[in-house]
């Protein structure tokens, strides 16, 4: 108790360690592929400068690198606070668990998640995976006002997409009875207090003491009663728990008064707890063994230990991990709101969003977002990244898994005049560099379609591909296309080419080879640029007349009539594929069976042929 008194003490002083300040002796750091921003966060650059480590997921990393405590042994953490109750509780926890990792993934169900929850996601899940244990998805509602079923199922469809399932789906709401009982033994056992002090007189880190800290147990015990059964109006009365946070912020509400209907509960309830009296307390129902959180939960530490061992409840042990922000992007569930709101962007998953939903929209493969999560590590320092380092992830992943098939954006009508057939079906390669991934059937026939920017009335020696002084190879098909007239409308504008083709064999070979389409299909295509224009858009200092003044306009572009091969009827929704010269493009849920849409996952990485 002596040693505990003093470790209290240093945490007073110094604040609680990370993980990292725990392993600094003992694990060999990366290479440092960061710059400092001006805000003091770290910036993410050049992907290929960082060394990585071939884990097969976080949860491996995390295991290989982090000097976790084993299950049953929470007392050895550094800070962890010891009673005389501490054995005898983790002895029935082990009991219960049978010594297995335990850990959750507890989000609030009051919007989506974004890209920086797929992090918290992998770290969760992979922990437990990587250590033979198991993790739990517990909805965090505690806030009847803001939740909705619309984002309970969303989390899940998240989590799933992800490629983790739940042990268990649990809900903070489950333990709302378990809850309330606590928080009569902490009045009881002098330990948390109503006060009528308005949330205005407790904001910042200075409030005015409360005048109702010391009154009397049974007087608190009988207002928490009226509090519960609604004989106080909302926001005359809370339930303080008497603890200072490292913050400093003195006493944190554990209970107020809401009189709104909950998703689980409906309206058995007109008093709901704050997630610092909630959180630790049902890890502790679920016999958690490691608690891991995003690194600005540290400053809630000692409270978690507090108020577990202050009800004498097994304490599991709390981690923290930096979080993961993006640049050129906003994940605030308030400015998304506005977003939508101000019709600047059309819905949660939006393309141009950064929630997980959007980037499943979009095309982004769940297996690219863990191995982006994984190429960071797990360190307790903030990561900023630029969009980059995840699209270098996703197309690393769609050059091996989408399939190739030829599209045209912007269509130029091209006629062929000595074709010696009237159609030919040519067996095209779903991926060119693996024959044994198969091929689907395309028609070649006199009228064919070529991209406008593959076509100039007057070259110059950087432009290899089609004029009316210089031929150009169509790809897959080894022939050899020469302009032998232009034809224009009325405003000079060039509506289609006539030429000749002869096989490969027969003539020059080509500066270079493009793509067509013969016998297409319509579709539509979606283009999408950076949805800010400036890296920081919520920095004043970059963008001084706020966020929403940031926003690009101009960030998609739709080319309602695009062709494309007609072997892509069937595809589904989220379906992948590589058009060829241009990008990797995903079937967006806006299609129909009139009509595919697709929209711009990523670009291609070089723009290969394109002079």
């Amino acid at each position: 108790m002596v040693k505990n008194e003093v470790d209290l003490q240093i945490l007073d002083l110094l604040g609680p360690k990370m993980a990292d300040d725990l392993n600094a002796a003992n694990v060999k750091k990366p290479k440092d592929i960061s710059q400092k921003s001006s805000s003091g966060n770290v910036s993410m650059v050049e992907e290929n400068d960082r060394k990585v480590i071939e884990e097969t997921s976080v949860g491996e990393l995390m295991k290989r690198t982090l000097n976790f405590h084993k299950p049953g042994e929470n007392y050895k953490t550094e800070g962890y606070v010891i009673t005389p109750m501490t054995m005898q509780l983790m002895k029935k926890h082990l009991e219960r668990t049978g010594g297995k990792v335990l850990t959750r993934f507890p989000p609030e169900p009051n919007g989506l998640l974004h890209i920086g929850h797929a992090k918290a996601i992998n770290i969760n899940f992979g922990y437990a995976q990587a250590n033979g244990g198991l993790c739990c998805l517990r909805y965090d509602d505690t806030n009847p006002e803001k939740e909705e079923e619309e984002f309970v199922r969303s989390i899940r469809d998240m989590v799933d997409w992800l490629g983790y399932k739940p042990f268990k789906i649990t809900h903070a709401s489950d333990n709302f009875d378990q809850l309330y009982a606590w928080a009569v033994d902490l009045i009881h056992r002098g330990h948390a207090y109503v006060c009528h002090q308005q949330a205005d007189e407790m904001k910042g880190f200075n409030p005015p003491p409360s005048p109702w800290r010391e009154r009397p147990i049974a007087e608190s015990l009988k207002l928490f009663d009226d509090m519960r059964n609604g004989l106080i109006d909302e926001g005359q009365a809370t339930l303080r728990m008497k603890v200072t946070l490292e913050e400093g912020k003195v006493d944190p509400v554990a209970y107020r008064i809401k009189f709104s209907h909950h998703h689980q509960t409906g309206d058995k309830w007109c008093i709901y707890p704050t997630y610092d009296f909630t959180h630790c307390l049902c890890d502790s129902i679920e016999d958690i063994t490691h608690s891991l959180c995003t690194k600005e939960f540290q400053n809630r530490r000692s409270s978690y230990y507090w108020l577990c061992n202050a009800l004498d409840v097994y304490c599991p042990v709390q981690w923290e991990y930096g979080r993961l922000n993006m640049n050129y992007g906003v994940i605030s569930k308030r400015k998304i709101a506005r977003l939508i709101s101000e019709k600047l962007v059309k819905s949660y998953d939006d393309p141009r969003l950064y929630t997980l939903t959007a980037l499943r929209r979009r095309g982004f493969p769940a297996a690219a977002i863990n191995n982006f999560v994984l190429k960071l590590g797990v360190t307790g320092a903030q990561i900023v990244v630029d969009p980059q380092m995840v699209e270098a992830c996703v197309r690393d992943e769609l050059n091996l898994s989408a399939p190739r098939i030829m599209a045209v954006l912007e269509p130029l009508k091209v006629t062929l005049t000595n074709l010696p057939f009237r159609y030919q079906e040519v067996d095209v390669s779903n991926f060119p560099a693996d024959l044994s991934k198969g091929t689907h059937k395309t028609m070649l026939e006199a009228t064919l379609y070529i991209e406008r920017s593959d076509f100039r009335e007057v070259g110059d020696k950087d432009f290899r591909r089609l004029t009316p002084h210089q031929p150009v190879g169509l790809t897959n098909v080894g022939y050899v296309v020469t302009v032998t007239k232009v034809l224009k409308d009325g405003t000079g504008v060039v509506t289609e080419l006539i030429g000749t083709a002869l096989p490969l064999d027969q003539t020059a070979k080509p500066k270079a080879f493009i793509h067509w389409v013969s016998q297409p299909i319509q579709c539509e295509v979606r283009l999408y640029e950076k949805l800010f224009f400036h890296k920081n858009p919520e920095d004043l200092r970059e963008v001084p007349n706020g966020w929403i003044t940031d926003v690009n306009k101009n960030s998609l572009t739709t080319i309602s009539s695009a062709l494309i091969e007609q072997a892509i009827r069937g595809a589904k929704v989220f379906d992948k594929f590589q058009f060829p010269r241009v990008g990797y493009f995903s079937v967006d849920s806006d299609s129909s069976d009139e009509k595919l849409v697709f929209n711009l996952t990523v670009s291609l990485k070089e723009d290969s042929g394109k002079n």
